[in-house]
């Protein structure tokens, strides 16, 4: 084989030039409208999700429709490009419905074949509509919760459905085997305590209320959940990113006996192991985007950039409290939101523990 043919075969980790650009203008919309203070605010209220700004992301500038091909009103863009949009909504961890509703609703719909399917993927490309896939957001590889089908109709209840209060449309998976469409205002969704207020959680509930069978439940889910956790790993990215640089700049201006905290060996070596942590973590997430996006070995690529991701970003948002002294112990400063999505994220899609023996099975390694 030759260089060249060998060179076009390799995956490109790095960031083209449409990628920095496309992060240049998320940035700067989220820096306009997702200041740390608004989103402690909204935090704190009864509308956590801010649905001004997704639709100025979905529909203004048609993010949600990236993994949505052009004949159904998408951009038909690639993984890579949505992990970019990621990265930055876990820089500003943004309470939008991108992941649950752009990523993760959308992938089980591309899953899915006929009318119905295609005239609700191309709805919630154009950010009309938001759509969320009611399994559990900790439900990672393996087998997820369904609820009764009979006549049309649906019974049951799902808990832990991310982003349910801001849904139009309910992907729910039945027992007898397919994926139904249902309309968010026909369930009674009720909220639940979350760790993470800016990604709030709900219980579903279903009283003989009519679906739509869009497709089978079995690849759809597998398919979507495969694609949630992998582009995870972008936001952990994000979020871990934003905590390390906040770190720094604060150690720089912080000032003890007349000179920068930030000057100090020991606080030197634990900067210095996190930016070793994230690099790796960038390595990881790129990697999973671009095995998605190629699908070359997406399914392994996915559980090491998992496997890897959680302990980093939990580690780099624990660090980032405890370095931010007693402004980091406040409500007041945004590091305190950063750990409760980092620590939400670590059982999101899977733990760790759960990627690494998935991992395991794929390199044929399992324990005996």
């Amino acid at each position: 084989m030759s260089a060249t043919s060998m060179t076009s075969t390799e995956p490109d980790l790095l960031y083209s030039e449409e990628e920095e650009a496309l992060r240049a203008a998320v940035r700067d919309l989220l820096t306009d409208h997702c200041a740390p203070a608004d989103v402690i605010a909204r935090a704190e209220s009864d509308a956590p999700h801010d649905l001004a700004l997704w639709k100025t992301l979905a529909g203004d500038m048609g993010l949600a429709g990236l993994l949505v091909p052009e004949e159904h009103g998408g951009q038909g863009a690639t993984h890579r490009e949505a992990a970019v949009v990621l990265e930055e909504l876990g820089r500003a961890v943004a309470p939008v419905p991108y992941l649950t509703s752009a990523v993760v609703a959308t992938e089980a719909l591309l899953a899915c074949t006929g009318d119905a399917a295609a005239g609700l993927l191309s709805r919630l490309a154009s950010g009309r509509e938001i759509g969320v896939l009611a399994v559990g957001l900790h439900t990672g590889p393996g087998s997820f919760r369904t609820v009764g089908a009979e006549s049309g109709l649906l019974y049951g209840e799902l808990t832990g459905i991310a982003d349910a209060m801001a849904a139009d449309v309910l992907l729910v998976p039945t027992e007898d085997g397919g994926l139904h469409a249902v309309d968010a205002g026909d369930a009674t969704i009720t909220p639940q305590v979350s760790l993470d207020p800016t990604r709030p959680l709900a219980t579903v509930s279903l009283d003989a209320v009519r679906g739509c069978r869009l497709g089978d439940a079995g690849p759809a889910v597998r398919r979507a959940l495969r694609a949630g956790a992998g582009l995870l790993a972008s936001e952990q990215l994000g979020l871990a990113d934003w905590t390390l640089t906040e770190t720094v700049r604060y150690l720089k201006e912080r000032k003890q006996f007349n000179r920068p905290v930030g000057g100090f060996q020991a606080l030197k070596h634990r900067l210095a192991q996190l930016w070793l942590e994230i690099t790796g973590l960038r390595a990881a997430a790129r990697s999973a985007a671009d095995a998605l996006a190629r699908e070359a070995d997406a399914d392994v690529a996915v559980a090491l950039a998992q496997a890897y991701a959680a302990p980093v970003a939990v580690h780099a948002a624990e660090e980032a409290l405890q370095l931010h002294g007693g402004i980091g112990m406040t409500w007041e400063h945004p590091v305190h939101l950063y750990l409760k999505r980092a620590k939400a994220d670590s059982i999101a899609y899977g733990t760790a523990g759960a990627h690494r023996e998935a991992l395991a099975r794929l390199a044929d390694l399992a324990a005996p």
